[in-house]
């Protein structure tokens, strides 16, 4: 089963859109046998992403530190929820049980999943999708910070092709497919 990693947010966000469309996302993931792996929370986006997945028969992993889960945000009801040391070893262990990346609107960690990941494939550590869902525009100032990147040489031309920007949830999903 190919399994797509997603890096979205623990809050709802202001928009209804967010919610929406990570919850169609993972009934779509679901309907299409690809598995989903994330931050393992029950709340926000993320928590509408595994509940998506969830309610159509879908397989979802999550991986969470111990000092998340004393929050009292892990979410019970998963395929597999593995609670590791830290953020680090989170990271490394989604980027483990992963075929892809998705990008979805989420905060600090969201940027910090997703940069890290796109790090990793610029260094040759792997070389598997990294997709940001420009959704409604969400990402507009972070690809614009990209392109400010490589044209002040900071970032080369192969190097803006680590990431596959998509205008939306369904265009990524069905790039993904194509691969």
């Amino acid at each position: 089963m190919k399994k797509i990693c997603v890096f979205c947010g623990s809050s709802a966000g202001r928009e209804d859109s967010y919610i929406s469309s990570a919850w169609q996302l993972g009934q779509e993931m679901a309907k299409n046998k690809i598995g989903l792996v994330y931050g393992g929370a029950s709340i926000g986006v993320m928590g509408a992403i595994a509940d998506g997945c969830l309610e159509k028969g879908g397989k979802v992993w999550g991986v969470i530190p111990q000092s998340i889960i004393d929050l009292e945000v892990g979410h019970q009801n998963l395929t597999g929820l593995e609670v590791v040391e830290d953020m680090h070893t989170r990271k490394a262990r989604m980027y483990e049980l992963s075929d892809a990346f998705f990008a979805l609107p989420g905060g600090f960690g969201t940027l910090d999943e997703l940069c890290e990941i796109m790090t990793w494939n610029q260094l040759g550590y792997h070389n598997k999708p990294c997709y940001i869902i420009n959704e409604n525009g969400f990402f507009d100032y972070l690809l614009q910070h990209f392109k400010h990147a490589n044209k002040e040489g900071f970032v080369s031309d192969k190097h803006m092709e680590i990431f596959i920007e998509c205008s939306s949830v369904d265009e990524a999903l069905k790039d993904f497919l194509q691969r």
